[in-house]
């Protein structure tokens, strides 16, 4: 691989990993939570605004999490006509399915921003615990943001390296 694109690549692991770790400690934070309302409905009461609290990490969880799936391949495809092509050709569709993702997920990641800037203004908070929203709307923001960026290097990838075991190539999608 060209030593830009491996530099690229390096920060592109430290942006997923770092992602990685925060959707892992707000997954934590759901578990830990979910189970304190357990026992705390069955010994006194539940705990209050869990409901909503859920709903606010299971967003951090899931947008967080999207690139670093995307960089491992995690995602769901149907390749088995695409599986008939020749190397260059599945590199240049694979290349241009990831461009189209992040077109997608680009969208979504700037309709994101400029809801959680409304919000912001507004200053709408949650109804129970007070809890304002933009906060975790700029996260799933960003969470889409870094889908993005991985999507884009893995098209770029995809189109100057087609078949190398760097790209992908081969493996579950």
């Amino acid at each position: 691989m060209h030593p830009i694109l491996k530099r690229i690549d390096q920060l592109d692991l430290r942006l997923q990993n770092i992602a990685l770790f925060i959707a892992g400690v707000f997954l934590l934070s759901m578990i830990l939570l979910t189970c304190a309302n357990i026992l705390s409905r069955e010994i006194w009461k539940p705990v209050s605004g869990t409901y909503e609290l859920l709903g606010f990490f299971g967003s951090v969880t899931a947008s967080f999490s999207l690139g670093y799936t995307q960089r491992m391949r995690g995602h769901i495809s149907v390749d088995v006509l695409i599986n008939t092509f020749p190397k260059r050709l599945k590199g240049v569709l694979n290349a241009v399915s990831s461009l189209v993702g992040a077109l997608f997920f680009a969208l979504i990641a700037w309709q994101l921003f400029l809801d959680a800037g409304d919000l912001m203004r507004s200053g709408e908070v949650s109804e129970t615990l007070r809890i304002v929203y933009y906060p975790f709307v700029y996260g799933a923001s960003a969470g889409c943001g870094l889908l993005v960026l991985t999507s884009v290097f893995d098209a770029v990838k995809q189109a100057v390296a087609p078949g190398h075991p760097e790209t992908g190539e081969g493996t579950a999608r």
